[in-house]
């Protein structure tokens, strides 16, 4: 894949301001997190319009229509549990800097996201997860080849199914973080994309902390191969760590001014 991609995490409706524009339908609080992503290096902007049972479908069409206008076709990551607001933001996207990105199935009741996926040539983030998180790498591995499976079928690229091997919280599952790193190589090794929320894993730690904590766990994923992170891009420190690693893994040629790249 080359260049790690950034997932730009910050249009979410758990965000009040956010929240209120997209209920509104007020454009400026949603652009202006989409410029701070976009100047801080973000390939994709994630559009988390949350459940969005009642009017999901036009929200979906005028957030991407919004963002797409406004910052010339940028990429984006249509995150909901409403599957026809995602349809219907994908019926109103230009594809000209990128597919849509779909998040996100599952192996369980998810599953036919990646159905929805393949309908409209688009990547879908797959969840390596069926019912709540998998107890081990056999479990992780089993649902990645059932879906890799169903994907492939359905005549997608395997290149367009992204493995999420689900980051999990340092607090309370510091056992656990290993494993998931082993996860990302295993997937990896088999020339698949892998990405996942990557500051999932600080969750619960103290500001301060958080940015150096997710700064370790990128740089030790995307030894094991990482290709992307759905991530908050504003995180100077984090963005330094991830340019680093891109030189080091000879998918940015070096230069002085890399990090202003």
């Amino acid at each position: 894949m080359g260049k790690f991609i950034i997932i730009g995490e910050r249009i979410h409706c758990i965000s009040p301001s956010i929240r209120e524009a997209m209920a509104t339908r007020n454009p400026e609080p949603i652009l202006k997190r989409a410029k701070e992503q976009l100047d801080a290096g973000a390939t994709y902007l994630d559009v988390n319009i949350g459940p969005a049972e009642n009017d999901g479908e036009e929200l979906m069409k005028w957030v991407v229509t919004l963002l797409q206008s406004e910052f010339d076709n940028v990429p984006l990551c249509l995150d909901t549990a409403n599957k026809k607001a995602i349809e219907a933001g994908i019926s109103v996207y230009n594809r000209a800097k990128g597919k849509p990105i779909v998040n996100s199935a599952d192996a369980g009741e998810r599953i036919e996201y990646i159905d929805l996926a393949a309908a409209n040539d688009a990547i879908v983030i797959a969840l390596c997860s069926a019912h709540g998180i998998a107890a081990d790498n056999d479990e992780r591995m089993m649902h990645c080849q059932n879906m890799l499976e169903r994907g492939m079928t359905l005549g997608m690229e395997e290149t367009d199914l992204w493995f999420d091997p689900l980051f999990l919280v340092v607090k309370g599952m510091q056992d656990k973080q290993m494993e998931v790193l082993e996860a990302i190589k295993m997937i990896s090794d088999m020339g698949l994309n892998t990405t996942g929320g990557l500051s999932n894993n600080s969750n619960g730690m103290p500001k301060n902390i958080r940015p150096i904590m997710d700064s370790a766990m990128v740089a030790m994923a995307m030894m094991q191969g990482l290709t992307s992170a759905i991530v908050n891009p504003c995180d100077q420190r984090l963005m330094e760590t991830i340019k680093s690693c891109d030189v080091l893994k000879n998918n940015v040629l070096y230069a002085d001014s890399y990090l202003e790249l």
